[in-house]
């Protein structure tokens, strides 16, 4: 059997717009040492659709149109005119505008001290290495009932439901996925860093997070997702491989796959929002990106399209709206950002999104130690994997198994095929990949019948019914495909 390198880290969900070691707000092209259009960049929600007039009204403002968001009546902006903002309030017609601040996926300082590489066996299957597909699959039982399409006589796959990745790409070359990818688009302008050069057909994943996902969704080759034949469309809105983005971007990236008919959409990133934010000075009562968020989520499910997110890896009672408020202060406080009222996690706890913690392979009755959990915040969990009992008692480097994270497809060209994984950003394509097989099984089904199934036919882990932690139970693929078999 031959040796391969499988590389070892715990996965995030979006932070809020920081990046380690900066001590005040910086964009993106800051981060990357060049001056490119990345710098200076405002998100601007109109009450109404975009006017007519929307270049004429920003162009006065002393700023020029970057991005138009017709669908959710947004717009990205770039000025350098330090009065931009107090312009752009004189404008009956904008309800709010904001400077974007550039996110990333990053990782908790107790884990990126675990990342480690390590080495498995390559076989023809890997799945006995899958405790978490081997859980939601029922050990391979909801395949036969529906596996999201079907090989035809001319031996091509036909993929009867598709999924949208909105994350940092796809390996379009992977052995496991490139029978199910179908393509989709790149939402990140040129100049964002020395590789990008706004080509819409660049999917390429710079980092290996969506292409980690992409598996858990729909691999079928070594290691298998939850529908082995489901369709994937990718929207890359992170750049480089340090994985940054902006809120458009996301935004941009749930319209353009609402536009393109996917059935679901999964989003293993997350921002918060509170009731006042505080940037560099600024007070805003609600933030551009949060509002052209909703708008998006709530284009999503008009144009029946299932939306499913992560709640986060902060170990946060997130039904403690102050407690999160608090966190976030302590974290934000050298940038310059700071934090007031009740917090939310959006997207997950946006109306409609399917908000999912993620479970562990060693407990029915506790979540992944670093999942963010609240009754009236989790609908249900999903597999997304830890080190182990022992590791969550004692939190011991020493005593980490990796056995107990998530196994998926990993770029071919960033060092191996497949990658060990953690997160509810693990979690959430689990959920993703079962209202895959639901809509597969049943076309007709509405966005809101199909979260109803997943939570009804999840397992009741944890306290009886729902739950802080589980939620209505952990999602089981087999579970909702025989619900709707009877």
């Amino acid at each position: 059997m031959k040796k391969v390198l499988v590389k070892t880290l715990l996965s995030v969900t979006l932070g809020f717009g920081l990046v380690a070691g900066a001590t005040t707000p910086i964009l993106a092209a800051e981060i990357q040492g060049t001056k490119t259009e990345g710098e200076n960049l405002y998100i601007i929600a109109f009450k109404n659709n975009l006017p007519k007039n929307y270049e004429e009204v920003i162009e006065k403002a002393g700023g020029q149109v970057v991005k138009a968001l017709p669908e959710v009546g947004g717009i990205q902006a770039h000025s350098d005119n330090p009065a931009f903002l107090q312009n752009l309030k004189k404008v009956p017609t904008i309800e709010v505008a904001s400077k974007e601040v550039p996110l990333t996926l990053n990782q908790p300082a107790a884990i990126s001290k675990l990342a480690q590489t390590t080495t498995i066996n390559r076989q023809a299957s890997l799945w006995d290495a899958q405790w978490d597909m081997q859980r939601v699959t029922n050990n391979g039982k909801s395949y036969e009932i529906e596996t999201g399409g079907y090989v035809n006589d001319e031996g091509e796959t036909v993929h009867k439901a598709v999924v949208g990745v909105i994350d940092t790409g796809i390996d379009p070359t992977h052995p496991d996925l490139q029978k199910n990818l179908l393509g989709g688009r790149n939402l990140v302008p040129a100049g964002m860093d020395q590789t990008e050069t706004g080509d819409p057909n660049d999917i390429v994943d710079r980092n290996g997070h969506g292409t980690h996902v992409s598996g858990i969704i729909a691999a079928n080759g070594n290691v298998k997702g939850v529908g082995p034949d489901l369709g994937i469309r990718t929207y890359r809105v992170f750049y480089s491989d340090q994985a940054l983005t902006l809120p458009s971007f996301i935004v941009d990236g749930i319209v353009a796959a609402a536009n393109d008919d996917v059935d679901v959409i999964n989003m293993s990133l997350r921002l918060y929002h509170t009731s006042k934010t505080i940037i560099e000075g600024e007070t805003y009562k609600t933030t551009a990106d949060t509002l052209l968020w909703k708008r998006a989520i709530q284009y999503a499910l008009k144009n029946n399209v299932t939306v499913v997110g992560g709640s986060g890896n902060e170990s946060l009672n997130l039904d403690d709206k102050n407690e999160v408020t608090d966190y976030l202060n302590t974290l934000y406080e050298p940038f310059g950002i700071s934090l007031q009222g009740p917090t939310t996690v959006v997207p997950a706890q946006l109306p409609g999104v399917i908000n999912v913690s993620a479970s562990n392979k060693w407990s029915k009755q506790e979540l992944a130690f670093f999942s963010n959990y609240g009754n009236s915040a989790i609908d249900v969990a999903a597999p997304g994997g830890d080190f182990g009992a022992k590791y969550a008692e004692t939190f011991d480097p020493d005593s980490a198994d990796f056995t107990n994270l998530i196994l998926s497809t990993w770029p071919t060209y960033l060092g191996s095929d497949y990658s060990y994984n953690a997160g509810t950003s693990m979690a959430a394509p689990q959920v993703a990949g079962i209202a895959g097989v639901i809509k597969a099984a049943n076309p007709d089904l509405k966005a809101s019948q199909v979260s109803a199934i997943i939570k009804q036919t999840a397992i009741d882990y944890g306290k009886p019914g729902q739950d802080a932690l589980f939620g209505s139970g952990e999602a089981n693929a087999y579970r909702a495909l025989m619900n709707i078999k009877k």
